[in-house]
């Protein structure tokens, strides 16, 4: 069993920067790919990008490549979500999940930490 606990969301400007933590307990999280996904008001949640369990590959949604890079560390047992180049629909709910490594699906979930962007 893996518990997530997110932290680090805030208010800040447009065109400011964040980090987001992950914190996760439990002995198998470095065999879960981990995941960032977001949730704005109204609107479906959304993958922002996933790390894979070793942390050398990373892959992102367009709408944040190139703005917000994830890594993790497996002997904290953190993974992190650095956002820079903030814009208003950035603003949203962000949770971090462990993919499970056979089914694909993301089982373990954080309870989100509030993101917003003032324009």
């Amino acid at each position: 069993q893996v518990q997530l606990v997110e932290s680090g969301g805030g208010l800040v400007q447009t065109g400011g920067s964040l980090r987001l933590s992950c914190a996760a307990s439990g002995r198998t999280f470095s065999s879960y790919a981990m995941a960032w996904f977001r949730q704005a008001p109204g609107k479906a949640r959304e993958i922002v990008g996933i790390i894979s369990v070793s942390g050398e590959s990373a892959h992102y949604a367009d709408s944040v490549r190139g703005r917000f890079t994830i890594s993790r560390d497996n002997a904290k047992n953190m993974v992190y979500l650095q956002m820079s180049s903030l814009k208003p629909e950035d603003t949203a709910l962000y949770y971090c999940a462990a993919r499970n490594p056979d089914t694909l699906q993301y089982i373990h979930w954080g309870q989100g930490t509030q993101v917003t962007v003032s324009s």
